[in-house]
């Protein structure tokens, strides 16, 4: 009981000195009388005066509040929507007066996806697009992979499939032609392709993103199918003009100015050059600036023509041994070449850079050797889709077509998807095609 007695004294003393010097600053407190059951004592304590569990519980049981809890995101909208109201108002003032040369600045960098998008949001901005200004801008940024524009065997009403190697998907557009035309791409320069109507002896210019197609004036050619064709332009950029050049193996040959709309036949074929040539169809020229480079066989070699001078060049190249299919190509203004190594049973495709000083193909890379075995003991039949920084490889043999892709830079293989139109599930063969930049300010 002395305990006890000692205790309620020494509680008193502090409950006086409470009310003498922290009544003016705070109010009173309320005491809470806390029994302590297993000593047999009781503890005196103020609210805040504890730490943990037991204060927190004072300090609801002092208010006489419920406990608090997380308020709805409706009523948290609710509270910031007048900052939000004029943080839009601030921004449509802001780019109200936004240049519109940094707009196509901004929009010539974006992938061709977003590009489309963007024209969707009004008609000024869709015009734009066809503004000389953005193909400036355009040309001058910095852009991805080419894309690939090919014709496929089946569907023959709307065989055109083109393929994004940066998405890896393939698309369907239709083509502004008469179903009853058998139209197939010979050549390509920048964001246009150069298609060949072999039924009408016509050659059509388009551009494959914003499907848009223009006729060249035709040609009394006998057979199309024994002609090369190239493209080169006439300065950077289609804004320049471009050119169609198209060479028979009987030294027959006319340039096409897209600045003039007219044919030519500029100079003479030169006589130290041996007719026929033999040139090699299944390998489309390569462009290097504005010399077009043909593959010739008997003897082997690379004939070569300056468009902007009319210069002509013949190189005989002896090919490497145990080669089948092979085609030129370009990368960074150097000549490659693309083949088949076939040797006893085995198969590989192979890539070879052509030396300026000796004139000698040097092999530089070719197809994984796991890759390599799904060929063996196969007939197969290589086609090259594309030839320039990156190229579509097309492997054929009987019940089996594989697309892949080999980039010159990267020096890497990817294997292709299976093209199929959206609506079935029918695999689709591809039969020829040409890469090209997308580009949806090149004109034709």
């Amino acid at each position: 009981m002395g305990e006890v007695a000692a205790l309620r004294q020494l509680v008193g003393q502090v409950q006086e000195l409470w009310d003498l010097y922290g009544a003016n600053a705070h109010p009173p407190l309320p005491r809470w009388y806390l029994l302590d059951f297993e000593h047999g004592s009781i503890k005196d304590d103020y609210c805040g005066g504890r730490t943990g569990y037991n204060s927190e519980l004072l300090k609801i049981m002092e208010t006489n509040q419920s406990p608090p809890r997380k308020r709805p995101r409706r009523d948290r909208n609710r509270e910031k929507a007048p900052c939000s109201n004029a943080t839009e108002v601030m921004q449509q003032e802001i780019w109200k007066e936004f240049p519109e040369d940094l707009f196509e600045t901004v929009i010539a960098r974006l992938p061709v996806a977003a590009i489309f998008r963007f024209r969707t949001v009004c008609r000024k901005w869709s015009s734009l697009l066809g503004s000389d200004s953005f193909s400036r801008q355009y040309s001058e940024a910095p852009h991805g992979l080419p894309w690939f524009y090919t014709i496929t065997h089946e569907n023959a009403n709307n065989n055109v499939a083109m393929y994004d190697p940066s998405s890896k998907k393939w698309h369907h557009p239709s083509v502004p032609l008469a179903p009853t035309k058998i139209v197939i791409p010979v050549a390509s320069v920048g964001g246009l392709v150069c298609l060949l109507d072999l039924s009408h002896r016509n050659f059509y210019i388009c551009n494959p993103l914003m499907q848009s197609l223009k006729e060249i004036p035709p040609r009394s050619v006998q057979g199309w199918s024994r002609v090369a064709v190239g493209m080169v332009f006439n300065g950077r950029n289609s804004n320049d003009g471009y050119k169609v050049m198209w060479l028979g193996n009987d030294g027959t040959y006319e340039v096409y100015d897209s600045t003039k709309n007219t044919w030519s036949c500029p100079g003479v074929f030169p006589p130290s050059i041996k007719l026929p040539l033999a040139l090699n169809f299944r390998s489309q020229p390569v462009a290097v600036g504005s010399t077009l480079y043909f593959m010739c066989a008997e003897p082997d070699g690379v004939l070569s023509y300056d468009v902007s001078n009319g210069v002509w060049g013949q190189f005989s190249i002896p090919l490497p041994l145990h080669l089948t299919d092979h085609t030129l190509a370009e990368f960074q203004g150097k000549v490659m070449l693309v083949g088949l190594l076939c040797k006893n049973a085995a198969t590989c495709v192979c890539i070879w850079e052509l030396q300026k000083m000796t004139l000698l193909w040097k092999e530089v890379d070719r197809m994984p050797n796991i890759w390599c075995l799904e060929f063996y003991g196969k007939h197969m039949k290589m086609t090259c889709l594309g030839n320039s920084g990156l190229l579509m490889l097309s492997l054929k043999a009987k019940r089996m077509n594989r697309l892949v892709t080999y980039n010159l830079f990267k020096r890497e293989w990817q294997k292709v998807p299976d093209c199929m139109l959206p609506c079935s599930r029918k695999k689709q063969w591809i039969a020829c095609g040409t890469a090209f930049d997308p580009c949806p300010s090149a004109l034709a």
